[in-house]
């Protein structure tokens, strides 16, 4: 995986090959964050990166000059791969081995954008309760943002809260608001 932009553009990284993650492909990244550059000034925004992998997405916006990101994964791997590259680039990341819903449930962190990138075979209504949870408990501040990644066999069109969709390829993002 490269970083597309920022302080560390085309910084590759190469993650362990034992890690369970499937990263966000780098033509889906720079189309999202071509997106969100029209939305927000990356250096005064914060994110909150679910089912974080590798962290791809956090170190993306860490690069672009976002100083608070928080990344949560189950998997011990992935979290100490995450610690291990923001201390290599001295990025702020401050990262949470939890079960992603169980972390929806108890945290108060609000945030401006939210990223979700599950595992594709996620059934439908899980995908629902991540937007379900992130609503109820008003985690994102106003004109806040969440972004779910998923396969384009995904349908996840009857939450209330989905604004737009944009697709890559066998990749889907599904853009929420705030109603």
């Amino acid at each position: 995986m490269r970083i597309i932009s920022g302080k560390y553009k085309s910084k590759r990284i190469s993650a362990p090959k034992n890690l369970p993650v499937r990263p966000t492909t780098d033509m889906a990244k720079e189309s999202l964050f071509n997106i969100l550059n029209n939305l927000y000034y990356f250096d005064s925004i914060t994110v909150l990166d679910l089912f974080a992998g590798t962290g791809n997405i956090s170190y993306e916006f860490a690069s672009r000059g976002t100083e608070t990101i928080y990344a949560v994964d189950v998997h011990f791997g992935c979290i100490k791969f995450i610690n291990q590259i923001a201390k290599e680039l001295d990025l702020e990341i401050t990262t949470f081995k939890s079960d992603v819903f169980k972390f929806l449930e108890k945290t108060s962190v609000k945030t401006d954008i939210i990223f979700a990138d599950p595992p594709y075979d996620f059934e439908d209504s899980k995908f629902l309760k991540i937007a379900d949870l992130v609503f109820e408990n008003e985690l994102l501040n106003e004109e806040g943002i969440l972004i779910i990644e998923h396969s384009k066999h995904t349908d996840i069109t009857s939450h209330p809260n989905l604004s737009y969709q944009k697709r890559y390829g066998g990749s889907v993002f599904s853009f929420f608001e705030q109603s």
